[in-house]
């Protein structure tokens, strides 16, 4: 009996030092991950205002992609992955390089400064998962606890950017694996991702709001939201294609990678000048809004953003992908809603969340997402759309280092490289 109690006693001691281990990490990755947070945010808003009320700076672009060419070149990190390379460091032993944090903030900036068409999240990712990865080197975390520690890094900034605490956590936890999600990480992501929440409400950052009516769920609405959800599905795969193949034609025809971002860079000038509109250049949430909150889109602007974006990042700047993708799917869903028979303004908010799971395959995160965004009143409606374009985007996806690791039509493990 005595043995008995002292195992269970040893075995309890052991689990709470470990969960306090997991929240000290969390502690620590939120703190650090809200701070750098809300200053990668307000450095954003400082580049995307600068060039809105400068649009000339257009044409610098090419001036902005040497610089950011020439850092990756002074510090070694020439051939850095981007988001994949975060992913891939947690599926595998590889770690994320020191330099990478201060590299993807100041070549992001400056993608913004001039014009490109790039998110903001692809590098929150990587620059929370950097650091992530510097905060367990410097406590002498183990292999397992380095994983950790850069998917807390990854919500904690996710969390301070869209101020989406929720999402920030799932999204971390079910973006590597297709089908597997790291419970593990759920204590430490979650406390690191409402720790960045806090850190960044309190200095000032605003939740991202809309203040388009959903409306509730009926039979006749369902089957209109199932139709766009297969559309959106189709949408997300034309994005993923034409990211990746563009990426690939740069990186074919323009061996030289100043060569390549120059090139990148006046094809997006060209556009813009054709487009007569500075709406695809940046991360465009104003075109995002006017879709959302009052129905009202170009029949094109979808096809536009989707251009101009796999250019872009195809090129060699900087940026991420997800806002585009919620870009595409809003303007896409309004639209598509007239058509169904739908408001146009639901319509751009289904639109919106089932083309940005299609991209990611994440559909507990997209669904957490329409709550945080729009609360729950359409709840229902969300998640029939992205439950639907989610099996019908296949194994394509927005990043190649993520695992289809189970079906997404069977009860069986594939282990599946995205397309």
């Amino acid at each position: 009996m005595g043995h008995y109690l002292h195992t269970k006693w040893t075995q309890s001691i052991s689990y709470i030092r470990r969960v306090l281990k997991l929240l000290f990490l969390a502690a620590i990755t939120g703190g650090v991950g809200g701070l750098v947070g809300v200053a990668f945010h307000a450095s954003l808003e400082v580049a995307n205002t600068t060039f809105d009320q400068n649009t000339w700076l257009i044409w610098l672009l090419p001036v902005g992609g040497i610089l950011i060419v020439l850092l990756h070149v002074i510090t070694h990190m020439l051939e850095y992955g981007g988001t994949d390379e975060v992913i891939d460091s947690v599926r595998t032993g590889h770690h994320l390089r020191f330099m990478a944090a201060p590299v993807i903030f100041i070549a992001t900036c400056l993608t913004h400064l001039f014009g490109g068409s790039a998110g903001r999240e692809g590098a929150a990712l990587q620059l929370g998962g950097s650091i992530g990865v510097q905060i367990g080197k410097r406590f002498a975390f183990n292999e397992q606890d380095m994983h950790l520690a850069t998917l807390c890094g990854m919500s904690a900034f996710f969390s301070a950017l869209f101020c989406t605490p929720l999402t920030a956590v799932f999204f971390a936890v079910e973006v590597i694996s297709v089908g597997v999600m790291y419970y593990v990480a759920l204590l430490p992501c979650m406390g690191a991702s409402l720790l960045a929440y806090s850190i960044s409400l309190a200095l000032g950052a605003k939740p991202i709001t809309f203040s388009a009516v959903m409306p509730s769920f009926s039979g006749d609405l369902l089957w209109k939201v199932a139709i766009l959800g297969v559309l959106c599905a189709l949408v997300s795969i034309l994005f993923c294609v034409t990211m990746r193949e563009t990426s690939r034609f740069f990186k074919t025809r323009f061996a030289n990678p100043f060569v390549r971002i120059t090139v990148g860079a006046l094809a997006v000038i060209l556009l813009t000048l054709i487009c007569q509109t500075h709406d695809y250049n940046g991360a465009g949430m104003s075109v995002v809004y006017r879709a959302v909150d009052h129905g009202e889109t170009v029949p094109t602007a979808w096809i536009w953003k989707m251009l101009f974006t796999a250019i872009t990042i195809g090129c060699g700047f900087k940026g991420g992908e997800i806002v585009p993708t919620l870009f595409v799917g809003a303007t896409f869903g309004c639209l598509c809603g007239p058509f169904l028979g739908m408001d146009p303004s639901f319509a751009a908010a289904v639109g919106m969340i089932a083309v940005f799971c299609g991209a990611v395959n994440c559909p507990v995160t997209s669904i957490l997402l329409s709550v945080e965004l729009f609360g729950t009143e359409s709840l229902l409606l969300f998640s029939a759309a992205c439950i639907i374009s989610y099996i019908l985007s296949g194994t394509f996806s927005l990043y190649h280092a993520q695992k289809i690791v189970y079906s997404k039509l069977r009860t069986s493990w594939i282990n599946q490289a995205t397309k």
